[in-house]
């Protein structure tokens, strides 16, 4: 949390609230399209087996919804190859929470797997950004000042700047 009241959340700059709420959205359609495989496949397999099936399937929509619409960028080969590979992040957050509440916690198999994608969200979120935005900063101060052009950071003068004294004579 950066600025703002005690007590209120602020996003950095490059992330926005945007962005997130529509993280949120295609979260919660990922969760129905997962929940959908998941419970018919829960009758006839065991219940790691059917959690797997159905997070598959849902990783597929999970990508080209996040491409089009949370992060509003053009899906891609690269893109599309390297999403499910930072997703392993995801699976194991989800599969660890799924482990410890129905095996430790006793929760209900049925249910658990609901917990265990809500525990994983922030991951998700960091891990799907990084990937299908390549090269953006990821977090950039509330406050942060334009990156100066990078002439500017070599010591060397914009092709648009007048020349002064100082920079003939150190030259």
């Amino acid at each position: 949390m950066r600025g703002g009241a005690p007590g209120r959340l602020v996003l950095p700059r490059a992330v926005g609230w945007g962005q997130l709420a529509r993280f949120t959205i295609v979260g919660g359609i990922n969760t129905l399209t997962f929940y959908a495989c998941y419970l018919p496949l829960h009758r006839l397999l065991p219940y790691f087996a059917a959690y797997t099936a159905g997070f598959l399937v849902s990783l597929v929509g999970s990508f080209f919804l996040n491409t089009y619409f949370t992060y509003r960028t053009r899906p891609t080969w690269p893109k599309f190859l390297l999403f499910p590979l930072t997703q392993v992040t995801n699976y194991v957050v989800q599969s660890l929470g799924l482990v410890t509440l129905v095996s430790w916690l006793g929760m209900n198999s049925t249910v658990a797997p609901l917990m265990a994608a809500l525990l994983a969200i922030p991951v998700t979120f960091l891990v799907s950004r990084r990937i299908l935005l390549p090269g953006r900063r990821r977090h950039a101060p509330a406050t942060a000042a334009p990156c100066p052009p990078p002439a500017a950071l070599a010591g060397q003068r914009p092709p648009s700047a007048p020349t002064t004294a100082a920079d003939s004579s150190s030259r």
